[in-house]
């Protein structure tokens, strides 16, 4: 039995390659690869999708590989996803100290930790996350591409945007603080009707309309309580990459949109 302490690894061998070698590469290949629409200088944070590698690594790549220039720098990362298997009222922080991968355990931020420990709509639960892949997903492309960091995995459940936004606006932190937010777009639709849904998400979230539903985004929850976040601190969003699963590795028939967006601080503080 393995210390409670330690969450070990759900989607090993499936979602991504087991082996730590095959792992390491695909990662660096996917990053090598990637080509962003823009370059964000110094991105607060990111939205990325969560599905296996060979259908949404290379989408999510285009986000991580915007973190090169401050890889030495960010030292503390928030990542926040829905809840796939277990039902959530709130949003579940694990009793769990750190979360293995192939590529080596990534330690659970202890001061971020007690902090959000103490908000409300928080509780402590390590089965929302013991089988939920969201977030084991982006570990091994912040192990490739950050040096010395630590995470507050956060799952986020049924809950009210705003009570997401003081989460994020309490752990907030500076330039050592990135936000990462793990979502796919709608799920199930043809081809050309995943575009168009996927565009008009998209619309939205550029507009920082905190009312994404959740056919339109599984992290709905968390996004929107990105957005309004972002609208006090004066984020602009950018899409460095939208495809689906047509695009990628899957049929046409039934995909699953990707996007992966960077907000920064707007320079001028405009407003929208």
């Amino acid at each position: 039995m393995a210390h409670a302490s330690q969450r070990l690894p759900a989607v090993a061998g499936m979602f991504y390659p087991a082996d730590p070698h095959s792992l390491h590469a695909q990662v660096a290949g996917f990053l090598s690869a990637a080509i962003p629409a823009e370059v964000v200088e110094a991105p607060k944070a990111l939205v990325v999708p969560h599905a296996g590698y060979v259908y949404s690594g290379a989408v999510a790549a285009s986000a991580y590989s915007e973190l090169a220039l401050r890889r030495d720098v960010i030292r503390r990362v928030l990542i926040l996803c829905p809840t796939h298997r277990v039902a959530v009222r709130g949003m579940a922080i694990p009793a769990a100290q750190s979360f293995l991968t192939p590529l080596g355990a990534v330690a659970v931020d202890r001061e971020a930790w007690l902090k959000a420990r103490e908000l409300p709509g928080v509780i402590v639960d390590d089965r929302p996350h013991a089988d939920e892949h969201a977030i084991e997903v982006q570990l091994p492309f912040l192990q490739t591409t950050l040096d010395h960091f630590e995470i507050l995995p956060i799952a986020v459940g049924d809950v009210d945007p705003h009570t997401v936004a003081k989460v994020l606006e309490a752990l907030w932190g500076g330039p050592e603080t990135l936000i990462v937010i793990s979502s796919d777009l709608s799920h199930y639709h043809p081809y050309r009707q995943a575009q168009l849904r996927d565009k008009a998400t998209i619309a939205q979230i550029r507009q920082l309309d905190a009312r994404l539903e959740g056919e339109q985004a599984c992290g709905a929850g968390a996004i929107n309580g990105l957005l309004l976040a972002a609208i006090r601190h004066h984020l602009t969003p950018h899409v460095l990459d939208l495809r689906n699963s047509g695009d990628t590795a899957g049929d046409r028939e039934h995909v699953v949109g990707y996007a992966s967006i960077a907000f920064s601080e707007d320079r001028q503080h405009a407003h929208h």
